[in-house]
C-alpha cells in the first residue's frame, strides 16, 4: 500500500505504536459511525418502518475504513463510498451524503492536491446519488443537496488548509524574530565584553610599557592587572559560548554566575587602575535586584565607562547606583572632553546596546553631554511589585 506526500496542514500519518491508526482516528470512526447509525435509524423507519439489520451492519462498515484515513486518504474515500454503495442498492432508502462519505471527502481534500480533489469531489458526489429506487434518474433536490455537501466539505477543507499555513507562517515569523533578538543579545554580549576588557588591556600594556624602565613596579601591578582582565575576558566569553553550546554536550565545570551590581566595584576599580579615575556612590537600601536587572546595570556602567576612557581624555567619572521603591537607577557622568565628532551622542554599537537592554525592561535611558562639560548616561530601571520594596 503505497502512502502519498503530506503536504503542509494534511493529517500527519500516525506513529509506530503498532497501531496503522491513530486514537484520534478512531474516535473519528466511532463518532461518525454514530452520527451515521442514528440518522439512517430515523429515516429507515420512516421510510420503512422497521430499520433493517443489513442497513444498520453497512452504515456502521461505512465508517471503519475511516482508521485508515491519514495513512490512505483516496484508498479510505473508496472503501467509504463502495460500502455507501452496497447500502443504498440493498437497502430502498433514498440516497445521501453522509458524515462517512464528508470526512473522506475532507481528509483527501486537506491531504491531496487540489488536481486529486477536483476528480475526487464530482466521484462523491455522483457515487452518493446511486440509489435502488431513483437511479439512473436522481431528483433535482437530491443532486442539488449532494452538491451542496460537497462543496461545504471543500470550502470546510479549504479554509482549514489556509488557516494552518498562516499559523505556520506566524510561527516561522515568531521563529525567526527570536532568532533575530537572541543574535542581538549575543552581539550586545560579544560588544560589551570585547569594548570593555580589550579597552583596559590596551591601557594597562601601554602604561606597563612606559613605565617598564623607570618604575618596574607600576609596571608589575599594570601587567597584573592586565592578565586579570584577560582571564576574566575569557571566562566571560566561554560564559557566553556555553549558551551557544546549550544541548550539544555537558560541562563538567559549573559557570560563574553572570555579572551584577556585586561587580560594579570591581569595574571601578579596574577603570582607576586603567587611567580613569572612577568613584562608586550607591545610595537607598540595598537588595537584591533580578539577575537580568543586575547584569543590565553592570553592562551599563561597564559600557560607559569604557567610552570614557576612550573618548574623554583626562577625566574623573562617577558611579551613582540608587535604590527606589519602585526601580533602580544607575548614572554614570564623567567630566571629559565628551563624545569626539567621530562617535556622536546615541550612535554607536555600545550605546545602540544600552538602550536595548533597557527597553527590553520597560525602562528609560538617557544619554548626551552635560552642560558643565563631559558626557551622561542615566538609565532606571522598573521593578515589579515583588521585586521593589513594600512602601
Amino acid at each position: 500500500m503505497s502512502t502519498a506526500r503530506p503536504t503542509p496542514g494534511a493529517p500527519a500519518p500516525p506513529p509506530g505504536d503498532g497501531l496503522p491508526w491513530t486514537r484520534n482516528d478512531a474516535l473519528v470512526a466511532v463518532a461518525v459511525g454514530v452520527v451515521d447509525l442514528i440518522g439512517f435509524t430515523i429515516t429507515i423507519q420512516t421510510e420503512l418502518g422497521y430499520v433493517p439489520v443489513k442497513g444498520c451492519l453497512l452504515i456502521v462498515g461505512a465508517a471503519v475504513p475511516l482508521l485508515m484515513r491519514c495513512r490512505a486518504p483516496l484508498l479510505t474515500l473508496a472503501a467509504v463510498l463502495l460500502i455507501g454503495l452496497a447500502l443504498n442498492l440493498t437497502v430502498p432508502v433514498p440516497q445521501h451524503f453522509n458524515a462517512s462519505a464528508a470526512v473522506a471527502l475532507y481528509t483527501v481534500a486537506r491531504a491531496k492536491r487540489p488536481a486529486v480533489t477536483a476528480v475526487a469531489a464530482p466521484v462523491t458526489v455522483v457515487v452518493t446519488l446511486i440509489a435502488e429506487n431513483t437511479w439512473p434518474r436522481p431528483g433535482l433536490a437530491d443532486t442539488l443537496a449532494n452538491m451542496a455537501g460537497g462543496a461545504l466539505v471543500l470550502i470546510a477543507a479549504s479554509l482549514v488548509n489556509r488557516w494552518q499555513r498562516e499559523q505556520a507562517a506566524k510561527r516561522q515569523m515568531l521563529t525567526d524574530r527570536a532568532l533575530a533578538d537572541e543574535r542581538r543579545r549575543i552581539a550586545r554580549e560579544l560588544h560589551d565584553i570585547v569594548a570593555h576588557h580589550i579597552t583596559t588591556m590596551q591601557l594597562m600594556a601601554g602604561g606597563a610599557r612606559a613605565n617598564l624602565g623607570r618604575n618596574p613596579e607600576v609596571a608589575r601591578e599594570a601587567l597584573v592587572t592586565l592578565e586579570g582582565s584577560g582571564r576574566m575576558a575569557l571566562r566571560e566569553m566561554r560564559q557566553l559560548l556555553d549558551v551557544l553550546r546549550a544541548g550539544d554536550e555537558v560541562e563538567d565545570e559549573p559557570t560563574s554566575p553572570q555579572p551584577g551590581v556585586g561587580d560594579l566595584e570591581r569595574i571601578v576599580e579596574d577603570s582607576c587602575r586603567a587611567g580613569l579615575p572612577a568613584v562608586l556612590d550607591t545610595r537607598g537600601a540595598e537588595r537584591p535586584l533580578p539577575p537580568s536587572v543586575g547584569l543590565t546595570v553592570f553592562r551599563i556602567v561597564q559600557e560607559a565607562l569604557t567610552n570614557a576612557r576612550k573618548y574623554a581624555g583626562q577625566a574623573r567619572a562617577s558611579v551613582r547606583l540608587t535604590y527606589e521603591p519602585d526601580a533602580v537607577a544607575v548614572e554614570v557622568t564623567d567630566d571629559g572632553e565628551g563624545v569626539s565628532t567621530r562617535h556622536p551622542a546615541g550612535s554607536g554599537y555600545g550605546l545602540v546596546g544600552m538602550r536595548e537592554r533597557v527597553v527590553l525592561h520597560g525602562g528609560t535611558l538617557e544619554t548626551g553631554p552635560r552642560d558643565e562639560g563631559g558626557f551622561r548616561v542615566a538609565a532606571r530601571l522598573p521593578l515589579t511589585a515583588g521585586e521593589g520594596v513594600r512602601r
